[in-house]
């Protein structure tokens, strides 16, 4: 009788995903930075991203050695900067610690910055064929499925339960195989709410949750709680060069480390800060219409004002903390998301 391993590797052999750029001349550095970029974000978006990076920073030595801005350019878009500032981070104690070569014990790697027990087990077992267990969003929403687990993942009951299905079905030999073949499941046909494509999935007739018709109940999700506004005027300074003013933001943080228009609270702080800390004579000022982006915690309204500078060359900046941003210049800096919509709107506007 065919086990839950034997009949989902018959699939992996048919349909299983073999020629992502993270699967060509796997080693670990390669398959770990696939890994962190797919946290959060979806394959397709993730492809252009991972081909970029791996061009710029091939390997350990080349990304511990980049400038941080470096790093946070290639990230630029993908969102959740942490995850580039953790890559920066391990790459750097990896070349001080294990002499730029990636350790190949998991106790090692999960001690490193931005790396979990699911993560360093793929890096592991799809980069060198070890045996270790894998529990990504893909792999809880596959068990949760085929048993009907019932509570939140976020809850240590349910996850430790996950953990103990992971550990049951994942098989001996063919490991990486396995590993790559419950995520590509997970991804392309267990997919989320009522999307799913149940008829084509090898465990239709074992899965609990399809026997009993409640796929989209499955995993259960979160319980649901408001997600507050925040509010925030985006400074949009120009001088008569159309360049444009920024500012480094702090290494923790949203957008942490990331280079941004500056904020402030209100309209009022907005012309004070002009004023009192850049000693800026406002000739022009322009509200645009608000716009909205939203984390994983909060979503935040932007309005940005758009000022041009009658005597912006007063403007005292503090080395490496703010700049001028010349419109249509290539800048090796790591931006924030509505910044590029921003600067996208501004070469309109400003007619560059």
């Amino acid at each position: 009788m065919a086990t839950h391993s034997d009949k989902l590797l018959a699939w992996f052999d048919i349909h299983g995903r073999k020629h992502l750029p993270w699967q060509l001349n796997k080693t670990p550095y390669r398959v770990w930075i696939s890994e962190i970029m797919l946290q959060q974000t979806q394959v397709n978006t993730v492809i252009p991203y991972y081909e970029r990076f791996m061009s710029s920073f091939p390997d350990i030595e080349s990304l511990a050695k980049a400038p941080e801005d470096e790093v946070l350019k290639h990230w630029s878009g993908l969102g959740y900067y942490a995850r580039a500032r953790n890559l920066h981070k391990t790459a750097k104690l990896i070349c001080d610690e294990f002499k730029g070569i990636f350790p190949n014990k998991i106790e090692q790697i999960v001690e490193l910055p931005g790396i979990g027990r699911s993560t360093a087990g793929a890096i592991l077992s799809l980069a060198l064929n070890q045996h270790h267990v894998i529990l990504d969003g893909n792999v809880k929403r596959v068990l949760s499925r085929l048993h009907k687990v019932e509570g939140w993942a976020g809850q240590s009951k349910t996850l430790n339960q996950l953990w103990a299905l992971a550990e049951k079905h994942t098989p001996k030999k063919r490991v990486a195989d396995y590993n790559q073949a419950i995520m590509d499941l997970g991804a392309t046909l267990c997919v989320r709410g009522k999307n799913a494509k149940c008829s084509e999935c090898p465990f239709k007739k074992t899965c609990l949750a399809n026997k009993d018709q409640q796929v989209a109940n499955y995993p259960v999700s979160k319980p649901k709680k408001s997600i507050p506004v925040k509010e925030t005027y985006m400074v949009m300074l120009y001088n008569k060069e159309h360049a444009l003013y920024v500012e480094k933001r702090p290494p923790v943080g949203i957008w942490g480390g990331l280079w941004s228009f500056p904020q402030h609270e209100s309209l009022d702080s907005v012309n004070d800060w002009c004023k009192n800390k850049l000693n800026v004579k406002v000739k022009q000022q322009n509200e645009w219409q608000p716009m909205r982006h939203t984390f994983s915690h909060f979503h935040l309204d932007i309005t940005p004002v758009l000022i041009e500078a009658s005597n912006p060359k007063n403007i005292v900046m503090e080395e490496n903390q703010a700049v001028w941003y010349k419109i249509g210049v290539h800048h090796d800096r790591g931006y924030a998301a509505p910044m590029m919509k921003l600067f996208k709107k501004l070469e309109v506007e400003l007619g560059v």
